[in-house]
């Protein structure tokens, strides 16, 4: 479900899961565990992370069919540790940077939204909001992370209008960082890393919380 790796100091962190890696409790557990084990081998030392995904999707949001099933207090528990795992990726300890291989709806937008930085192939793949026309509402932690990373007219035509945005027009609206080929992604992603891992982590860490503190805590993270 998760193919952990690294190249140097810059962890990749590819989710290899079934219909389009959707999103479920076992996913994200998955993601927990995989980001305990980065951050148990980074320490206080260099490092960075990749997170990808893989065949034609990075993510197509909610594993629909498998959350609706939970009892009520499951989905309790499924929604704090979704938003945990945001909130954590917002405070990592070490830059991070979402390398979107194809598809990324809803929460798999989020999940992107999450790490620092995005690049995207140029071939293949849409990032979308799409809770306007599956008929789900976004949570207000959510939603204080798109206006974070999101110019207040993109953050608003994005969630209100369900536009899916190509990688050429993402990049235009400052939603993607980099664009390039399929081969080039994980290649790029990594360059894009190569410096900023780096970086002393106790400041880069002091940073981050500075910028994205307030909606971290809000999505469940304060100090982690």
């Amino acid at each position: 479900m998760i193919q952990l790796s690294h190249q140097g100091n810059i962890h990749i962190l590819a989710i290899n899961a079934p219909e389009g890696n959707a999103v479920d409790e076992k996913l994200v557990a998955a993601m927990h565990e995989a980001l305990d084990s980065v951050e148990a081998v980074v320490g206080d030392g260099p490092g960075a992370l990749v997170i990808t995904g893989s065949g034609k999707a990075f993510s197509v949001g909610l594993n629909v069919p498998v959350v609706m099933q939970y009892a009520p207090e499951k989905i309790e528990v499924f929604n704090k540790a979704l938003k945990k795992l945001f909130g954590r990726l917002m405070n990592f300890k070490m830059p991070t940077v979402a390398a979107i291989n194809g598809h990324a709806f809803a929460a798999g937008a989020f999940l992107t939204l999450a790490c620092d930085y995005r690049v995207m192939r140029n071939d293949r793949g849409w990032f979308c909001f799409s809770e306007v026309d599956v008929g789900v509402p976004i949570g207000a932690a959510e939603m204080a992370m798109a206006k974070d990373k999101l110019s207040a007219s993109v953050c608003r035509d994005a969630v209100l209008t369900g536009k899916r945005y190509t990688s050429a027009e993402g990049l235009a609206v400052n939603i993607i960082d980099e664009v390039c080929s399929e081969e080039d992604l994980i290649p790029t992603a990594l360059e894009m890393m190569s410096d900023l891992a780096e970086k002393k982590r106790g400041i880069f860490k002091a940073l981050k919380k500075t910028l994205y503190g307030k909606t971290a805590a809000g999505l469940g993270v304060n100090d982690e």
